[in-house]
């Protein structure tokens, strides 16, 4: 059971990640870029000469790994899902150096017994060697088993409002079935996303994609239609995960732009199901 004392002051470990231009084209490839060996504005994506880290790197750099798992914690990890995730890219990320992370816990909210409790957290990503920070990111886990505990209701985060109307443009990108495999890769072990008896433990009829390669599939349908490619027109992006998706299915993104970025949503075209809500994205 959660301790609500005792998990805001868990010493999350700071992590050091060395970053190579082989990492940066896997994190590249496990959010699906270069499908298209003929699209030449994905080649540097993918191609040494001039490698480009997507912004949705930040979210697998300085990673603690899946710390909830420790028994410490208090979580019932098996059914723990992700669900919010916000990235702000200070500047464009480096293909190559020594990167920090440091993460914290910020907020405990206990939704009651049955309910389930949101864990906050937060991690800011720092050149080694200049101290620099390049990204900071916040997270939502939804730990649906550990519910009244006798926590705070609150304050709950409010999402970004959804808009109305047919959306203005709509991208599709397919995942591919092996994806999340792939996307282990960058260090994010959660045996949820391979190993079919915790999936079914966890009540998903197999194992399900990373909220996090999600996060990023969602992040090239924004780099493309919004930013050209250009990773330093990148400065915000926020959503709530509404859904799971299962490898090998289709993520159409919805995008509404506005001043100074956009809103947007996501969604399985198979299953016609919101995979993605309250999208808020901004121009850098």
């Amino acid at each position: 059971m959660i301790v609500e004392e005792k998990l805001l002051a868990y010493p999350v470990p700071e992590i050091r990640t060395e970053v190579r231009w082989q990492d940066v084209a896997l994190y590249n490839l496990s959010i699906g870029l270069g499908q298209d060996p003929l699209d030449r504005r994905q080649l540097p994506f993918t191609y040494e000469p001039e490698i480009r880290a997507m912004p949705s790197m930040a979210v697998v750099l300085g990673y603690p790994g899946f710390w909830v798992k420790a028994p410490e914690t208090g979580v019932d990890w098996v059914k723990v899902v992700h669900g919010e995730q916000s990235l702000i890219l200070h500047k464009p990320l480096p293909a190559s150096g020594t990167l920090v992370g440091t993460t914290r816990v910020t907020g405990i909210v206990d939704r009651g017994a049955g309910k389930g409790a949101l864990i906050y957290s937060e991690r800011v990503v720092r050149d080694e060697a200049t101290g620099e920070k390049l990204a900071t990111i916040e997270q939502t886990t939804f730990a649906r088993g550990d519910g009244g505990f006798g926590g705070q209701p609150g304050p709950v985060k409010a999402p970004h409002p959804e808009p109305a109307g047919a959306p203005e443009v709509t991208l599709d990108l397919p995942t591919r079935p092996e994806q999340a495999a792939y996307y282990r890769l960058n260090g994010d072990h959660n045996p949820l996303h391979i190993d079919p008896d915790v999936a079914a433990k966890a009540g998903f009829k197999a194992p399900i994609l990373h909220g996090l390669c999600t996060f990023g599939v969602v992040c090239h349908a924004l780099m493309r239609e919004l930013c050209d490619y250009d990773p330093a027109k990148f400065g915000r992006m926020d959503l709530r995960f509404s859904s799971p998706v299962y490898p090998g299915e289709t993520i159409r993104t919805e995008i509404w732009r506005e001043a100074g970025g956009a809103s947007f949503r996501a969604r399985v075209v198979e299953r016609d199901v919101v995979v993605v809500s309250n999208g808020l994205f901004r121009f850098a």
